[in-house]
């Protein structure tokens, strides 16, 4: 059944919106934008930043490495790097190596072995980034919104909790798109963050100074949160892990803003990493009860799976076109699948897909079981305060006036399925390519398995500024 004309006239209008504005974002780049030296972020020379967060974890159980050691390489990862890409926003140095120390202190008490240490704390004594629309007791919770730059959070969020009550330790917040609700992560408090591949372009978003803190190796296991692909684009961009669950799987609560009720079920917060290994781990302290939904445990037999892929959504005329090299990679993919595991897989053409956008529009506008209408983003912008004006706010901010980021007028569409973003290397230009895997509900283990069969394939994860 076709869309009603108003879904069809409303993306045409947005479509057009997103068109020019990455237009006059290109001619501002050009002759306004950043200028850096390099191109790229320097490579990594210390060790301890090339590992896991489950090998880290290991080494510190093991004493084999003190935790406030690997703590002091990131911190100085970051402050080498991140005025750079600007993705990471508010430092939580002095408390980290304070923790750091604390870990350190406990293991030289050697009260328990192992074992027991592996239960209670899988993620012992390593560094954790979370995106600032999370809370982190003490630090900003903003959202990128100026009416709330100084909002200060006074507990965790629930999945900020989990990872720390399993011995992670955070070292700062990261940068995001305004109110989460774009694919660039740029906002009047922050500012842009920068891609580590190429400092000219951009992360992703909403959760795209997470991405590129991660890519850049100034932190190794990370939070995210996708509505609408604000996890997988800002994985995509920058060559790492990002992994949106099953619906109703880790829990949303403590995160600004939130959706309304109908909404929330298309609210997933998820891992994000550089190393596939740590997904599921991750996944299985951040989900808290939520993790028996899932079929973690498992064996999946890749041999065994029904594969389909499919290049594009058909596209638009104004919408740029898939780059041949994705597809290129996509293929390899699939060709290797093919040929390595003896699996058949199917190419498809999901003509109905074009029509995503209008069911996320629909999705977001539902009301909820009390009848309640969903929080409009204008509101949300005003946040709660005084209403704004989105048609005066676009003239203010062609005048340079206005205190609100322009893409906040447009949105992308989301699906209620697991997800699994995997790099596939780089270009070319020495830009990240990546695929997306998609499984029915409550499959996250069969994306996951992928996941770290495509890591051992194609590499992963590949360092920015690396010859």
């Amino acid at each position: 059944m076709a869309p009603p004309l108003t879904a069809r006239v409303q993306l045409l209008l947005l479509r057009a919106a997103g068109f020019l504005i990455g237009l006059i974002g290109q001619v501002a780049r050009a002759f306004g934008g950043p200028k850096f030296h390099s191109r790229t972020t320097g490579p990594v020379s210390e060790p301890l930043l090339l590992l896991s967060g489950i090998q880290l974890a290991k080494l510190i159980r093991q004493r084999k490495v003190k935790c406030v050691d690997v703590v002091q390489a990131y911190i100085n990862r970051i402050k080498d790097v991140n005025p750079m890409i600007n993705g990471i926003v508010k430092y939580r140095f002095e408390e980290a190596r304070k923790e750091a120390h604390a870990v350190d202190e406990r293991l030289a008490e050697k009260l328990e072995d192992e074992a027991t240490l592996e239960k209670k704390w899988p993620f012992l004594g390593v560094p954790l980034t979370v995106k600032e629309a999370f809370q982190l007791q003490g630090m900003p919770n903003s959202s990128g919104l100026v009416n709330r730059r100084d909002a200060i959070s006074k507990s965790d969020a629930t999945v900020v909790a989990l990872l720390k009550e399993a011995g992670a330790i955070p070292i700062g917040i990261t940068n995001c798109s305004e109110l989460c609700m774009w694919y660039e992560s740029s906002n009047k408090i922050y500012g842009r963050s920068n891609n580590p591949y190429d400092l000219q372009h951009i992360v992703g978003g909403s959760s795209g100074g997470e991405g590129c803190t991660l890519a850049a190796a100034c932190s190794v296991i990370g939070v995210g949160s996708d509505i609408g692909g604000s996890i997988r684009m800002p994985a995509f961009f920058n060559g790492i892990f990002g992994h949106k669950p099953s619906p109703g799987v880790v829990p949303n609560q403590g995160q600004f803003p939130m959706p309304g009720e109908a909404q929330e079920i298309f609210q997933c917060t998820g891992p994000m990493c550089r190393y596939a290994e740590d997904l599921i781990p991750m996944l299985r302290v951040m989900a808290g009860p939520g993790i028996k939904k899932l079929k973690l445990d498992a064996k999946v037999h890749l041999r065994h799976l029904k594969f389909y892929w499919m290049e594009h959504d058909g596209g638009s005329l104004l919408m740029s076109k898939v780059e041949q090299d994705l597809i290129l990679a996509q293929r390899k993919v699939v060709a290797h699948i093919e040929s390595m595991l003896g699996a058949s897989v199917q190419h498809v053409k999901l003509k109905q897909m074009k029509y995503s956008f209008q069911l996320w529009i629909t999705m977001m506008s539902t009301k909820g079981h009390d009848g309640k209408e969903p929080m409009k983003f204008v509101d949300l912008l005003g946040d709660h305060g005084k209403p704004i004006s989105p048609l005066w706010e676009l003239i203010k901010w062609c005048l340079g006036l206005s205190v609100y980021t322009i893409p906040s007028i447009g949105v992308f569409n989301a699906l209620g399925l697991p997800v699994t973003q995997c790099p596939l290397g780089l270009n070319a230009k020495g830009l990240p390519l990546g695929i997306q895997v998609v499984a029915g509900p409550f499959n996250d283990h069969l994306t996951l398995a992928v996941a770290q069969y495509l890591e051992k394939s194609f590499g992963g994860w590949v360092c920015p500024g690396k010859i």
